[in-house]
Parts: structure tokens; sequence; C-alpha cells
């Protein structure tokens, strides 16, 4: 093989799966106008269902313009010779090759980012802000902006130059220590993400004493299910969309609640989500989603460590000798296949999992109650009740409203 047919591959596999996006959004946007399941037909009445189609269609044309520009770009920056000019600029900055690598994947996230900034602001303050999403001001948009930049730097420009420092020093062995860092990162922003990260965006309170805490207690308690901290998140100040969530490990666990879905449900559809989170800690999805992703992190530094050092890099891309950078670079794009492969296959067993959730507060607690919250979650968010089957398999970490309720009913 050439660089040149490295370089052709490079470009062909990002074309491929430009079309591939484009093909399942197309095929998913001819189902926006199909009548609603009859089991679903409670969730929207005929003017709020008209709402959800026309939201579904503008955040379509939204996105496809999007893709199409950063599509155009990445294909320009790579054909105009962009990685060569920007290796040549890195190097003119710092001689370090580990700083180097910071530096050059600092100036492609900066300017990915200030390009997607104009995009992410029209779609929270007009698209969103339409269909009465939007609560965000533009001072906390941002305010958001930069704390995610500056964690951006701090965090992955930290592992960036530990992987890399790591490279020059292991060389051949490098995949294996790589794989350690990940694995003792991974665990730890597992177990305190919720305590360290999540705080920086967003204020988290003990839930309030009262009716609803009591039943969460005495559900918890009667399911063996040790729990010192529920908390309720502020939310609302973004969007009026609902979530919950269950994060952490050991002692450090905790079940967020959305102030929004508060708000939404009743005290019996809270805790049917509740339980729904509960199963997913007595099912060890948490546990299981740890290993998956520590193995695939394996298979991905391992298969990453072979590429690194190839002279065909530098032919490629019309640099002068091969960097560990550059071997980053063209290894995001040679690994999409299998990417894609692995997410297919981890989006599968996500979706076994979120029935499985379903199962254990189904069995746990009335069925009903999970059944009307995810309809009201739907109904308040907009969703899309009827996405096409190839966009579900290929995309969807959830099953749809439709194949969630049907199981429930079962």
């Amino acid at each position: 093989m050439t660089g040149t047919t490295l370089f052709a591959i490079i470009i062909i596999l990002i074309v491929l799966n430009f079309t591939k996006d484009k093909v399942i959004g197309f095929l998913n946007a001819k189902h926006f106008n199909d009548p609603i399941p009859k089991v679903l037909e409670d969730v929207y009445d005929k003017e709020a269902y008209e709402t959800s189609q026309t939201y579904k269609r503008e955040n379509y044309r939204f996105s496809s313009f999007y893709g199409v520009f950063m599509f155009v770009i990445t294909i320009l920056f790579f054909v105009l010779d962009g990685v060569a000019l920007l290796d040549h600029l890195s190097l003119r900055i710092v001689s370090n090759s580990m700083l180097q690598a910071i530096v050059f994947f600092g100036i492609i996230g900066l300017v990915s980012t200030t390009l997607q900034i104009p995009f992410d602001y029209y779609h929270t303050f007009v698209i969103e802000e339409k269909y009465g999403f939007n609560k965000s001001t533009k001072t906390l948009f941002f305010i958001d902006k930069i704390k995610g930049i500056l964690m951006t730097v701090i965090l992955g420009g930290a592992l960036l130059f530990l992987i890399s420092w790591l490279y020059s020093k292991m060389q051949d062995d490098f995949w294996w220590y790589a794989w350690l860092v990940f694995s003792v990162f991974t665990v730890f922003i597992t177990m305190f993400y919720s305590s360290i990260i999540v705080p920086i965006f967003n204020k988290q309170t003990p839930i309030e004493e009262g009716s609803l805490k009591d039943k969460l207690e005495k559900y918890a308690k009667a399911q063996g299910f040790k729990l010192d901290h529920i908390y309720v998140i502020d939310g609302s100040k973004r969007s009026t969309k609902a979530n919950a969530y269950f994060t952490g490990l050991g002692p450090k666990k905790r079940i967020v609640l959305y102030d929004t879905l508060v708000q939404d449900l009743t005290e019996d559809e809270i805790i049917a989500v509740f339980a729904h989170e509960v199963g997913h800690y007595k099912k060890r999805h948490t546990v299981f989603n740890i290993f998956a992703s520590l193995s695939l992190t394996g298979l991905t530094l391992f298969v990453f460590g072979k590429l690194l050092g190839n002279p065909l890099l530098a032919e490629a891309f019309h640099v002068t000798h091969s960097s560990f950078h550059l071997g980053l670079l063209a290894f995001g794009v040679l690994y999409s296949p299998i990417s894609e492969v692995t997410g297919l296959i981890m989006n599968i067993l996500s979706r076994k999992f979120e029935y499985q959730a379903d199962d254990f507060a189904k069995q746990t607690f009335e069925q009903q109650y999970l059944v009307s919250a995810l309809k009201k979650l739907s109904k308040n968010s907009l969703s899309n009740l009827t996405p096409h089957a190839w966009n579900v398999n290929l995309n969807y970490a959830h099953p749809t409203l439709l194949q969630r309720v049907l199981r429930l009913k079962k």
C-alpha cells in the first residue's frame, strides 16, 4: 500500500460514513407523518401531534444542513493539505512532540467549537425556544460553552499528554499502559461524575422531606437497595425536558431526578421511573457497561498501537515524518468501520438492558405508572413515535416508546 492509497481510503471512509448518516436520516424523516400506533393514541391529541411533526421536520432540516456543512469543512481540511499545514504550525509553536500533539488537537478543537457555536445557538434560541423547551439565557449559554472548553482543555489535554508520553517511553507496550490509564480514569469518573463534574454546570440538592421522599425510601428498602443519596437537579434552568439517571458505584451511587421530572409526573409515576433506575443497579448494568467499555478501549488502543509510527502516514498527509498526533487523527477515521460494529452491538445490549430495567420496575411496582410516565415524558419532549427501524437499530440506545409500552403491557 502507498501513502496515496491510504489517503484515498481515509477520504472514502469519511464519505461513506456521511452517506450512511444521510440515508438513515432520510428514511427516518419519511416516517414523520405516519399515523400514531393505536396503543400510543393517548400520547398526543391531533394538534399536539401536528406540532411534534413540525418540530421533527425542523430538527431534521437543521441537522441535515449542519451535517453537510461539517462534512464539507472536513473534506476540505484533508484535501487541501490542512493536516500538513496544521502539523507545520504546531511544530513552529512547540518543538516537544507531546506538547505538539496538544497544540495540534487544540487548534482542531478550537476551530470545531467556534464553527459549532452558531449552530448550537440557533438550535437553542430559535428551534427549542419556538417550541417552548428552552429555559437557558444567552449568558448561561456562553458560560456553559466556556466551562465545557476549559474542561476539555484540562481533562482532555492531560489525558492526551499522558498517553503521548507513554507512547514515547513504551513504544510497543504503549497500548497496555494507556489502557490502564483509561481504566483508572473511567472508574474514577463513574464514581465521582455526579459529585465533581455535574456541580460545575448544575446544582444538585437532596430531595425534600415529604411524601415523595418517604415513598422512594420505602420502595428502596423493600428492594434491598441501600441508597443514602437521592438528588434533584435543576435541569429546568436550561430546558423543560425531563430525565432521571443512576450513577456511581458502591457507597458513591446515587439516583438523580430532574426537577422537571418531579414537576411533570405524579408521585407514583416518579417511583416507577425510580424503580427502573434501581433495576439497572440490581441487574448490574453499570458494572457490565464499565467492563464492556474498558474491553473496547483495550481493543481500540491495541489496534491504535499497531498504526502508530507507520511511515505511510507521513506520505499520506504530505509531511516529513509520522507522529503520534497524525496517527491518532488517521486512526479516528480508519477505525470507524470497527467502531460502527461495536457501537451497533453496544446499542443492542443497551436496549436489552432497558427492557430488563422496565421488567424489574413492572415486577416490583405497578406497570401502568411506568407506562404513563414514559408517555408523559415522550409527549413533553415531542418525541418521535414512529422512527424508522434502521435508525432505531443503528442509533437508539433505548427501545422506542412503542416497543417499551407493548412489552410492559404484555
